[in-house]
């Protein structure tokens, strides 16, 4: 992991996992009631210890995976500072954690702001007959969270859940150039065309949802682009879904709380609701609206040009769309910005290798949006030193990963190994540059 030593992404990742342990020994013995303020207690000091350990946040643009969108005012570099700090802040029962929950922190699953790994690797699960999909809501629905704290029993599977779908935490970075597109410089790469069929989803907009100059809604639902699967139309729908997920807070725009539902529901949880305000929601959107992208290196390597020229002729870039260009934003910064994604955030059918049998919205089974590839070549700086590819992490080459695309991305997958192996090792090198 660039700019943190291993041994202290270690040390963090240890925490967590001690973290979890004492959890879950404490919850087995609900009645030790002395015990379970120890429990807690010693959480907090190895929290502590932690945060020591950790190096501060970064906010310079010299740093690799932190820093701001260039141009920001006085003013939105303090409000970018404050969801910094909430992004990195470690939530205890007092402040809303649980009483279910996945990981302690946003900064947990994405470790300065890089990908995830196996560790942080999240299970969706449903019950699927026919074209009948059941999220499973009352049964802790539609995600797994295997933790808890003192008093209640980390959640489980249902035992009619008959779908799973693991998912790798992503990159955050530049998440504000993507929000700030128009729906039509999305579109504009929809439907057949060069042997793909790029697919949009359609969702239905959030109570809290604002759209934005460009969103267009099309009979009520807008245009999704964030997800595994492009459910999600804003960065403020990431974020609410994300604090009562993953770490179990409320928010002003979410009071759902998450429970073991063989326990029942409200058994003994008293920390009052909403945990976090909406101030608190917002400084975490405007933190990911401007953070900076990924950024390139290596782009005058003879090998990466070779590769990037070699990508384009065998047609990645068709799906893995190069360039696009922002509108006119509320935040100056993001307006009019050409910006690299290498992504065309539509909906392709991967093939049988990648489908997971779990249909989310209108997407199916089979069906993904196109990951961007911003910033993958830098994705086992936060992984610990070992790369995890796809949504899942499975592939751990880019060779294995171009391997496992399948429908649509077929052809493109058969050009790729087609080639000479020096030229397949110019197309990694491309890849290792973004």
């Amino acid at each position: 992991m660039l700019g943190i030593p291993n041994n202290i992404v270690m040390i963090y990742q240890t925490y967590l996992y001690v973290c979890a342990v004492i959890l879950k020994f404490f919850t087995m013995n609900v009645n030790l009631k002395c015990k379970g303020i120890i429990a807690v207690s010693l959480i907090v000091v190895i929290m502590v210890a932690c945060q020591k350990l950790m190096p501060p946040a970064l906010n310079s643009n010299d740093d690799i995976s932190n820093g701001v969108v260039p141009g920001l005012t006085p003013e939105q570099l303090a409000l970018h500072a404050s969801g910094d700090n909430e992004f990195s802040q470690i939530f205890t029962p007092a402040e809303g954690l649980g009483p279910i929950f996945d990981q302690p922190s946003c900064n947990s699953c994405h470790v300065s702001n890089g990908k995830g790994n196996p560790s942080t690797v999240i299970t969706r699960f449903a019950k699927v007959t026919g074209s009948i999909v059941d999220s499973l809501y009352n049964e802790g629905g539609p995600q797994l969270r295997p933790n808890a704290i003192p008093g209640f029993l980390g959640g489980t599977l249902p035992p009619d859940a008959n779908v799973f779908s693991h998912r790798m935490p992503p990159i955050v970075m530049g998440q504000g150039l993507i929000q700030a597109l128009a729906d039509s410089s999305i579109l504009a790469n929809a439907y057949p065309h060069d042997g793909v069929s790029g697919v949009p989803n359609y969702v239905n907009p959030t109570p809290f949802f604002i759209p934005q100059p460009g969103q267009i809604p099309v009979n009520g639902q807008y245009l999704a682009r964030f997800g595994k699967k492009a459910v999600r139309v804003s960065l403020q729908d990431m974020v609410v879904f994300a604090l009562i997920t993953e770490i179990g807070a409320t928010s002003d725009y979410d009071q759902n709380k998450g429970y073991n539902y063989l326990t029942g529901v409200n058994s003994g949880y008293t920390v009052q609701d909403p945990n976090v305000s909406a101030g608190f929601v917002n400084n975490l959107v405007f933190y990911l609206r401007t953070l900076k992208v990924p950024p390139r290196r290596n782009t005058s390597d003879p090998d990466v040009i070779a590769g990037e020229q070699l990508f384009n002729q065998i047609q990645c870039v068709t799906c893995h769309v190069s360039t696009f260009v922002t509108p006119q934003s509320d935040i100056s910064a993001l307006s009019n910005q050409t910006f690299h994604p290498f992504s065309d955030f539509l909906l392709h059918d991967m093939g049988p290798a990648l489908d997971d049998g779990y249909p989310e919205g209108s997407a199916k089974s089979f069906q993904w949006r196109t990951a961007p590839l911003w910033g993958v070549g830098l994705a086992g700086n936060s992984q610990g030193g070992q790369l995890f590819l796809l949504h899942d992490g499975r592939a751990t080459s880019f060779p294995q990963a171009i391997s496992f695309h399948g429908g649509e991305a077929a052809g493109r997958s058969s050009a790729f190994f087609s080639l000479s192996q020096q030229q397949q090792n110019q197309i990694v090198k491309f890849l290792q540059s973004l």
